[in-house]
């Protein structure tokens, strides 16, 4: 077999993809996505489960987006399926940057309600962009289960995949402004209110749902 230059460039791109050095890993991943190639697209997807810079792996996610989708969406959804968690989280996040709804099956309810919360936050994320039509009011009760869960940031992303959604999620979030757990009534207000103010900010929104429900209150008092 005749080895050509093209052969030899792409070998050495991906043995650079293992550098120890993560300025060499970027430039490398930059350098693929400039030059998108179907040979490329195997070890992206693997070096994205385990790289532990995020500016590598953001520019990883990107050079995927730049190679087709019938080569990239398989192995991505395969990644759906690991048992490592930065695996499942950063091929839900680069679907969500690809946007082909046929995606949308395999965001499950075991990804949206992921012990991780960064898969979660991921998977929330991707649902929010690739929920198909007619599903919306499914994703919503799947995600307003999780309401309260964990920090300010998980929680943060929760509720901007909630407003992502729209009208739709009120229902819902109404529902959830009654629930016997405080933290969970907090990030229902909270929510309600980035929904009808998306300037509000969610601090301040976070705030203002802890004040009303240590007063007692539910946010329907003056609806």
């Amino acid at each position: 077999m005749t080895v050509t230059g093209q052969d030899t460039d792409a070998a050495r791109a991906l043995r650079a993809l293992e550098d120890d050095r993560a300025s060499v890993r970027l430039r490398v991943a930059l350098a693929i996505g400039a030059a998108p190639d179907p040979r490329y697209v195997d070890r992206l997807v693997g070096r994205c489960a385990i790289e532990a810079e995020f500016l590598v792996r953001s520019m990883l996610t990107w050079a995927l987006t730049r190679h087709p989708v019938h080569l990239t969406l398989p192995a991505l959804l395969r990644e759906l399926r690991s048992e490592r968690a930065q695996a499942r989280s950063q091929a839900l996040h680069t679907l969500s940057k690809v946007g082909d709804r046929r995606a949308w099956p395999a965001i499950t309810r075991s990804l949206l309600t992921d012990a991780d919360d960064e898969v979660a936050r991921s998977a929330w994320r991707a649902a929010a962009v690739l929920v198909s039509e007619g599903e919306e009011d499914a994703l919503a009760t799947v995600l307003t289960t999780q309401l309260g869960r964990g920090e300010r940031e998980t929680q943060l992303s929760l509720s901007r995949a909630l407003v992502a959604l729209g009208e739709t999620m009120e229902p819902m979030l109404l529902a959830a402004t009654t629930a016997p757990d405080p933290r969970v009534r907090v990030h229902a207000l909270a929510t309600q209110r980035l929904l009808r103010d998306p300037d509000a900010g969610f601090t301040f929104a976070i705030e203002e749902a802890k004040r009303v429900v240590a007063l007692g209150g539910t946010g329907r008092e003056g609806r």
